[in-house]
């Protein structure tokens, strides 16, 4: 018996890339998996002439497995509750969700136009929530109905959407907006079963080429940066087993995951006034600098 043995996932943007890499192995591990992609470009432009998601699940098929090719925008509203129902009308149900699909228009925020930021935010984030919002509902309305419910929902944030990056304003936003919806969708579904996680994997896929992965070297034959490693991470999450961990983010490094907490509080840089009322102006650069440990000469 297999980890995901009977259970249903919907990966969107599983045409290329990581999305792939998550079929194929949520399908290794038993599951009857949605490969839903639109085959759009890099930038988000058109749509391809060979659609990929047909060619991950011939892949999914030829190993034995069941898979089924969707082609839907993230972004349709009424497009991703129609997924759901269809998912759930062709397998009798829906167990987790992999949230993948994205798209980057690098540049400088001064270079930036509207149309850029608009349909970044439109397929990250707005993506992101879309799914989530009709998954929930159905599992919502399973648990209200008295059944078992065991829904998993797998997003995907980045380094950049942790920490920041350059040129990148957009994608950044994006990432760090999944990262908190991930930890909200957690609290607000546990009621009913279902769990929120994000990975933040470090691979090299066409999305990150070009950016700050360079040096791809490999280990005996095995390459840290090889998209395939975050899979197993999100095969575990969409599985029963991982049904104790929820509202986190774990960042794939090679051959090793790692929690990565949200933002903290640091009492080591508390500025408090002298009064012991509220803060003066005049009191909070002096105040900053010898909390964040960078002192004016001759300061007292």
């Amino acid at each position: 018996m297999t980890l995901l043995d009977g259970r249903v996932v919907i990966v969107t943007g599983g045409g290329r890339g990581l999305g792939r890499d998550h079929c194929l192995e949520l399908a290794r591990q038993g599951a009857r998996v949605v490969v839903d992609d639109v085959g759009i470009a890099l930038g988000g432009e058109g749509a391809g002439e060979n659609i990929p998601a047909e060619g991950v699940v011939e892949e999914i098929r030829q190993m034995g497995g069941d898979a089924v090719a969707e082609f839907t925008s993230v972004s349709d509203w009424a497009g991703m509750a129609a997924l759901v129902q269809r998912t759930v009308g062709r397998w009798g149900r829906l167990d987790a969700i992999v949230n993948n699909a994205g798209i980057v228009r690098d540049r400088m925020i001064t270079s930036l136009d509207e149309t850029d930021w608009d349909a970044v935010i439109d397929v990250h984030l707005k993506g992101t929530f879309t799914l989530t919002k009709h998954a929930c509902a159905y599992w919502r309305t399973q648990a209200k109905d008295g059944l078992a419910v065991s829904g998993r929902i797998v997003n995907t944030t980045s380094g950049a959407g942790l920490f920041g990056n350059l040129g990148q304003s957009p994608y950044v936003a994006a990432k760090a907006g999944i990262a908190a919806l991930t930890i909200t969708t957690a609290l607000e579904m546990a009621r009913y079963g279902v769990t929120a996680n994000a990975i933040s994997p470090i691979a090299l896929t066409r999305m990150t080429a070009g950016s700050i992965m360079v040096g791809r070297e490999q280990v005996d034959g095995w390459d840290p940066m090889d998209p395939a490693n975050a899979s197993p991470v999100v095969a575990w999450m969409c599985s029963e087993a991982s049904g104790w961990l929820t509202g986190s983010v774990l960042r794939v490094e090679g051959d090793s995951i790692v929690r990565v907490n949200p933002w903290s509080i640091d009492e080591r840089t508390r500025v408090r006034s002298t009064t012991g009322q509220r803060l003066e102006a005049q009191e909070i650069d002096l105040g900053l600098r010898r909390g964040l440990g960078v002192f004016p000469q001759g300061a007292r």
